[in-house]
């Protein structure tokens, strides 16, 4: 379990791949030692299990399932991700509960820039549109985002320039993939009304 409040980043600097799946070695400043081998670290909003420490990379196993469902079955070396530490009893929530399960990927659609607050628009498939409502939280690449508005087929996000600074958002264009969770209380209070 994480908040979505992503305060370090890291590079991708090693792919290795083995049939289906991958390893990745991730550089960073987040701080992880041996101690925390096993321990699940939100990877672009993917929870994901630290299995290794070697020569200054933290490595990650991305099954086949996770390369079908998130973003990152078309991951780059030197790729930026978000990582985030689970979150431990007594931790400030700062954002809401993510769980590091991604529901869908999307496609950002068009980026317009006011004052110094980004205004993202994403597509979202009909199937999970239901659970998008103004002003619920959404984890996009791992962020807690809070929705702004919901169309047709697109949401809108306003981030700020602190979460700029700290996320990979920082560096998204146009027709981009990220990754999408919907927050955990709306799918749960959605399949109650059922």
């Amino acid at each position: 379990m994480f908040t979505g409040i992503i305060k370090k980043k890291g590079i991708v600097k090693k792919i290795i791949s083995n049939k289906k799946e991958i390893k990745i070695g991730v550089k960073s400043s987040l701080k992880l030692t041996n101690k925390d081998l096993g321990s699940s670290i939100n990877c672009s909003g993917v929870c994901l299990t630290l299995e290794k420490i070697h020569k200054g990379l933290y490595y990650f196993h991305l099954t086949r399932e996770t390369l079908r469902v998130t973003n990152f079955k078309s991951i780059k070396l030197n790729q930026i991700i978000n990582l985030e530490k689970s979150l431990k009893f007594g931790n400030e929530i700062s954002g809401h509960f993510v769980q590091g399960h991604i529901d869908t990927i999307s496609k950002l659609k068009k980026k317009c820039i006011y004052g110094k607050s980004w205004y993202l628009y994403f597509s979202i498939n009909k199937s999970l549109k239901k659970f998008l409502n103004s002003k619920s939280s959404i984890a996009i690449n791992g962020v807690s985002l809070t929705i702004a508005k919901v169309f047709a087929n697109s949401f809108l996000v306003v981030v700020i320039p602190h979460t700029l600074k700290l996320t990979n958002l920082k560096n998204i264009k146009n027709n981009d993939i990220v990754n999408i969770e919907i927050d955990i209380i709306a799918k749960y209070i959605k399949n109650l009304k059922k």
